[in-house]
């Protein structure tokens, strides 16, 4: 099969390798997937910079979909010629969905409804899993202020659409005006251009001082400065998925005397209660027409490098996916 890996840490043009690699075949309660498209999420190209290899080859993406077309022991036959998309693919494992073939747990290989196409299936394992746990943790929304951090990106547009199915008002923080269109496109009432406007100043003057109810957000370095600066109301909650610094300051007293919640958590290492429930409100949600699907720019494999640079450039509206097809 093809496939795409790194055998060592660096930049994308420096460390990735296009070439052939063995078919693998399910091992039990295994299947075997046809992969059709791969997702790139910015975990996947922190991870080739920086996260230390525990194989000689890393296949990089956990997102994906395509068609099973074997299955290991114990897994029943009829699942040869499912669509499935695939969450988890290279969490704790080497090989990832940048390949045209993968095994994996028949769990983490879930049905595709039909009128859901491959690529946007590949939006699902990273983005969208992470959008429905943080909106879960985030509690009763409806007739709520909820500033979504980054509304535009893959997982705020999933976010921004699930908080307005909920009944919550949604301000978003957005880089530019293409960006804002597209965040208004899926349910945003108010954008905030983070570049040239204080945040938290615009927050408190859209919420007649209060400060938002709920912060959903994807980078905690960022976000905890605005805690102490208003922009999130009295017992409010922070949601947060993501930070760009590892070791993030934070103001106790203002979080004290405004008796905020912070909630963090791992889309990789939801507990199986939450994966299960995240598994069906998606495919309720899939099979009810009701979520908006963003593919940005797409790529060959043999443009792996290009994917990868597009991602971290960070200048795309909507997910960079891979064609393997």
């Amino acid at each position: 099969m093809r496939a795409a890996w790194y055998s060592q840490n660096g930049e994308a043009k420096d460390v990735m390798v296009v070439g052939e690699m063995p078919l693998p075949e399910p091992g039990p309660g295994e299947v075997r997937v046809r992969l059709h498209t791969s997702g790139v999420n910015p975990s996947d190209v922190k991870s080739r910079r920086a996260r230390p290899l525990v194989d000689p080859r890393i296949v990089p993406h956990s997102d994906g979909a395509g068609v099973i077309d074997a299955v290991g022991e114990g897994i029943p036959a009829d699942r040869v010629g499912e669509r499935v998309w695939i969450w988890n693919g290279q969490w704790a494992r080497p090989l990832g969905t940048a390949s045209t073939w993968m095994a994996l747990p028949s769990a983490q290989a879930v049905l595709l409804p039909d009128g859901v196409d491959f690529a946007a299936g590949a939006c699902f394992g990273i983005p969208a899993l992470t959008a429905l746990q943080a909106v879960h943790l985030s509690g009763d929304l409806k007739g709520q202020t909820v500033l979504v951090t980054g509304a535009s990106s893959a997982v705020g547009h999933y976010i921004t659409q699930l908080v307005s199915l909920a009944g919550g008002h949604v301000i978003g923080t957005v880089g530019s005006p293409q960006k804002a269109a597209h965040a208004h496109a899926a349910g945003m009432k108010d954008a905030i251009f983070y570049k040239t406007e204080s945040v938290a100043e615009r927050v408190k003057a859209l919420t007649g001082g209060q400060g938002a109810s709920v912060i959903i957000d994807m980078d905690f370095a960022s976000t905890a400065q605005l805690l102490s600066a208003g922009a999130l109301a009295s017992h409010g909650t922070v949601v947060c998925y993501g930070s760009n610094a590892p070791e993030v300051p934070v103001n106790f007293r203002a979080m004290l005397f405004d008796s905020i919640t912070l909630k963090f958590f791992l889309v990789y290492d939801l507990t199986a209660q939450d994966r299960a429930r995240s598994l069906a409100q998606l495919t309720a949600l899939l099979t009810a027409g009701q979520l908006q699907h963003s593919i940005g720019p797409r790529f060959s494999l043999d443009q792996i490098v290009q994917a990868h640079e597009a991602v971290e450039a960070g200048q795309s509206v909507g997910n960079v996916v891979v064609d393997l097809i």
